[in-house]
């Protein structure tokens, strides 16, 4: 058989146990509670491998290798500011927001509980967040489409629409049947094949070359005589670019797609190993990405290997290194990648379509009516998405640069203020949601971008109006404080005392 032939069989192996696994879940999905958040019953180590397979899009596996190919080891700041970002959230947000999300009225959204934290009666608060999230998350599941479209064509021959119908059809069944649940064990299938790729392609590349000395010197080799210096972190750096690439973390704090785990793991004390498990994942990914990078250098000068496109360099390693089936689970990896943030997105966004906008309208329904209009959501945003998609050079898709610094500087003052500080206000978050994402957005559209990441000035000025605006409105009443006192205790693994209701 001929090489695509083998890739073909391991790409529709993957596909079909995707569609697999999306199916136990539905078989698992009863009400609406399991549908947007899996009834609070994740394991740490699902929490924690689903957060960074949603996290991690084929930037991890194609964007950073080439960068890293590129220009060198300066470009991995930003991998340094996401790991300590994610370390920060696991350890600072997980466990409270797990706690005060069952406390809050049993919140099962970011918009919902910022909206049960501070008791907002005109839901102004609910419907504002949930808008942020619909609007910035269909742009997302956009661009992944496009990303999946693109895969097919690169690396299959297909044409762009028939690639777009395979990823977005594929992950929007799973997704639409399955809901969070097969999102989430998706995601942990994915974060593994993710995890072997980035770990195999790099170790057995340097065995192939001879070992770290001979790849050592093909990079200096390649540096000779050049501007660039691979193996320096500082080689062309400036501190504002430092500062940008590290301020990558900050986005954390304010992403629904991730941040939703935490609100559905077991219990507040399983955020210890989650965090434990998430980040070793995520070290080891990131380094292997780095790595490939630098490996496929030394490849370039040893064996005189020649790439077009510097972002295919792990796909071409792993052609070159593995058998062609072994490869084609490698490309699955890059596909996983991107379905695995598509599906986190479908889900997040329809909780926001349906739990925060149209049930705001007061209407009761029962939990199957609930669980087909959380399917109707995600049906609508991937149908939307997927017609944005079809105009690769859609203007639209330029917004998608911006959502990780919005959703970071409009919603992650407003998280952590709300799990550690007990004078916020309604009106405080609001103000503080409304400045950040606007500062950001107008920060990042201008030359001011080209300095320092709008994440900076964003959360900073989100952060300021906040607690300035919170100082300004009264206090909140007794029975919020009271419900802030037993999150706290909560998620210090003491039982809570029953709130006052207002």
């Amino acid at each position: 058989m001929s090489d695509q032939t083998w890739q073909t069989i391991a790409i529709v192996a993957y596909l079909a146990a995707m569609l697999a696994i999306g199916y136990a879940a539905y078989r698992r999905t009863d009400d609406l509670d399991d549908y947007m958040l899996g009834g609070r019953r994740l394991s740490p180590g699902v929490a924690a491998l689903s957060a960074g397979a949603s996290d991690m899009s084929g930037w991890l596996l194609m964007g950073l290798p080439g960068v890293v190919y590129t220009t060198g080891l300066v470009e991995a700041w930003i991998a340094v500011g996401l790991t300590i970002g994610a370390w920060l959230n696991w350890k600072f947000v997980a466990p409270r927001l797990r706690a005060y999300t069952e406390v809050a009225n049993n919140s099962i959204t970011v918009p919902s509980f910022f909206d049960n934290r501070l008791r907002d009666p005109a839901h102004l608060l609910r419907v504002a967040a949930g808008a942020i999230v619909l609007v910035f998350f269909t742009f997302y599941v956009s661009s992944g489409m496009v990303a999946g479209g693109t895969f097919f064509e690169s690396s299959f021959g297909l044409d762009y629409l028939t690639g777009l119908l395979v990823v977005g059809g594929v992950t929007l069944a799973y997704t639409l049947f399955g809901g969070f649940l097969g999102a989430t064990w998706t995601d942990v299938a994915q974060g593994i094949l993710m995890l072997a790729a980035l770990v195999a392609v790099p170790v057995i590349a340097v065995v192939e070359l001879g070992g770290w000395s001979v790849v050592r010197e093909g990079i200096l080799a390649a540096d000779a005589g050049g501007t660039s210096n691979h193996l320096s972190f500082l080689a062309g750096a400036s501190a504002t670019g430092v500062i940008s690439a590290l301020a990558w973390g900050l986005g954390y704090f304010g992403q629904p797609h991730i941040i939703v785990r935490f609100m559905a793991l077991r219990s507040p004390k399983d955020a210890t190993v989650g965090r434990r498990i998430g980040i070793g994942w995520m070290i080891l990914t990131a380094l292997g990405a780095v790595m490939t990078g630098l490996i496929g250098v030394a490849y370039a000068s040893v064996e005189g290997l020649q790439l077009e496109n510097p972002e295919t360099v792990f796909l071409v390693l792993a052609q070159l290194l593995f058998h062609p089936l072994v490869a084609g689970l490698v490309l699955a990896a890059v596909l996983a990648a991107i379905m695995s943030t598509i599906s986190s997105q479908l889900i997040v966004s329809s909780s926001a379509l349906v739990e925060d906008l149209v049930k705001m309208t007061g209407r009761t329904m029962s939990s199957r009516a609930e669980v087909m209009l959380g399917r109707a959501g995600v049906l609508l945003v991937a149908v939307v998405a997927g017609v944005i998609a079809l105009d690769r050079t859609s203007s639209i898709l330029d917004l998608v640069g911006f959502a990780w610094a919005g959703f970071g500087s409009a919603f992650g003052p407003v998280v952590i203020l709300s799990l550690y500080w007990r004078r916020l206000t309604r009106w405080g978050a609001l103000s503080g949601m409304v400045v950040g994402a606007v500062v950001a957005f107008v920060w990042g559209r201008s030359g001011l971008a080209d300095t320092l990441y709008e994440i900076v000035p964003g959360f900073g000025a989100g952060l300021l109006v906040a607690v300035v605006v919170s100082w300004l409105t009264p206090r909140p009443d007794a029975a919020v404080l009271e419900e802030f006192d037993a999150a706290r205790r909560l998620a210090a693994g003491a039982e809570p005392e029953p709130a006052t209701v207002a």
